[in-house]
Formats: structure tokens, sequence, C-alpha cells
């Protein structure tokens, strides 16, 4: 029995086909839904890493009329309780090169690593996959490689070694105490804390005097400067540099990116419409 931790919904479909197809993968895959590289790590005396995480992406995602609940922390748990109970269970982390995934494997290796020679690592940084078209590629996450490259991948799983669980686990514990709003992959297994304007220059480069969709400019940013949080961590961002007033925000910003509109200070804000119309023909 194979417990196949991956980060993300998208990552996790083609592995899932992948493990339905491979008798030697049997097992089940355990879908991360949390990205540990933004928001806070340490929690208060008395709470729960979960709730910690649970509150952060209620301040992000504010339009959820649902309670939003983390529930990876209970997961991992449960994964490492059946290991305990049965010795030929073992754990294997599907790793690509960026820092949700780099972070994943941070934070699970305390508790895996306690099943000796029992977590298993595949890391896809630097590694060469056939596409649909059968060309070479180096993909940046799973969600881009077929599930028949995955089984041959499946070849690729290494035992964490011993000294691997000093070094990385002691990683875990100084990002946990810098406990910074932002963690940035710079190659390997290499994680560096930083503020949490981090992006926002990058979010400012793509606003004007003129409104325009928060939509647009958080598309237009993680186009072109790749960053790798998603658009409801910088449509936040927007929100947060509003308070401050670095931006102007109009619409319901308790809504989607689609629902309010944003603009550098200062400029006329009349004729919205006629300017988005404008920016978009200039643009496309």
């Amino acid at each position: 029995m194979i417990y196949h931790f991956v980060v993300g919904d998208m990552a996790a479909a083609p592995l899932q086909e992948a493990v339905l197809t491979e008798p030697s993968m049997a097992g089940e895959v355990i879908i991360l839904k949390d990205i540990l590289h933004v928001g806070p790590l340490q929690k208060e005396e008395g709470s729960t890493f979960s709730a910690l995480r649970s509150s952060f992406w209620q301040q992000v995602v504010i339009n959820e009329k649902q309670p939003i609940e983390v529930n990876d922390m209970e997961r991992l748990l449960e994964v490492s309780n059946a290991m305990y109970k049965d010795e030929s269970i073992v754990a294997w982390f599907w790793m690509a090169p960026g820092p949700a995934d780099v972070c994943a494997y941070h934070w699970m290796l305390p508790y895996l690593s306690k099943h000796t020679g029992r977590f298993y690592l595949i890391n896809i940084a630097g590694l060469p996959f056939l596409d649909e078209n059968g060309k070479l590629f180096f993909p940046k996450s799973l969600s881009g490689i077929m599930p028949k490259e995955l089984v041959k991948a499946r070849k690729l799983a290494r035992q964490v070694t011993l000294a691997e669980v000093e070094v990385d686990t002691e990683e875990w514990r100084k990002l946990v105490q810098e406990n910074a709003p932002i963690r940035t992959h710079e190659g390997g297994k290499k994680l560096t804390s930083r503020a949490e304007d981090h992006y926002d220059a990058q979010l400012i480069s793509f606003c004007s005097q003129q409104y325009q969709k928060a939509s647009r400019v958080v598309t237009q940013a993680l186009s072109k400067f790749q960053i790798p949080t998603g658009d409801l961590y910088l449509g936040w961002r927007l929100r947060r540099m509003a308070e401050t007033e670095k931006l102007q925000l109009q619409g319901d910003v308790t809504k989607t990116l689609k629902d309010f509109d944003v603009k550098l200070p200062g400029g006329n804000t009349e004729n919205t419409e006629q300017a988005n119309t404008e920016t978009q023909t200039a643009t496309s």
C-alpha cells in the first residue's frame, strides 16, 4: 500500500490515473490543498496548525459563504497513524520544483520521517519527460506530465535518508521561527523568507491611473512574472494595498476579482468603461 502525496488538484489528476493503471503504484492519492509558501506558519499556544491556516485563507478568500477548513494536517496524521499500525505501508511525495511543493516536503518531513526507510521522494526538478507529441520537455508541475510518463517516473522514488532528515527538518524549524508572510523557492530544497509586499511591485506595474478590472491586473502579473501564489492571494494583496492607499478600488471587493476595479491614486476616475476598453484594445 502506497500513500501518494501531491500538492493541488491539477497535479493530482494525472497521478491518480497513473496509480489506477499501474499495479506497482497501487494505493491512495492524498491531495494537499494548502499552499504553504504564503501565510503564517507559527501557531499560537492552545491553537492548531489547521486553525491557523484556515483563518489565514478565510481572510484571503473573503467571498466564501462557507467557513474555510484546511485539513491537510489531519490527513497527514491519519497516514502516519496508519503507517504505525501497518509496517507494509509506505508514503511517496511527488515534488515539483516550486515553493508550494518544497514547503510541503519540509512540513511533512518531521511526521513521515519517523517511519524510517518508508518515506520516499520523487523529485522531478530538472528531469526530462515526453509530451503528447513525443518531444522532451522539463515540467515545472506534475499537472503537465502524462500519466504514462508518471508511471515511468515511479522508478525514481528513493528513500529520504537520515542525513536529509536532519538537515531538512532544521530548515523547516527556521522557516517556522521566521514566520514570514511569503517563502520563495531558490532551487533544490532551499526556501527564503520574504516580506508580505514581495510581489506588490509586480502587481502595481500593471496598474495605471485609470480603473481596470482587478482580474486583468492579476492575470497579467501571473502571466508575465510567473508568480507562484495563484490569483486569490494576489487579489488579497490588491485589497491590502488599498488599505494603505497605495491603490484605489471601486466595486464589490468582497466578491471575485471580476467584481471590482483597481487603479493608482490620482488620475481621472470618470469614463471607466471607456478607459478599460481603450486599455484592452491597446494591449491586444
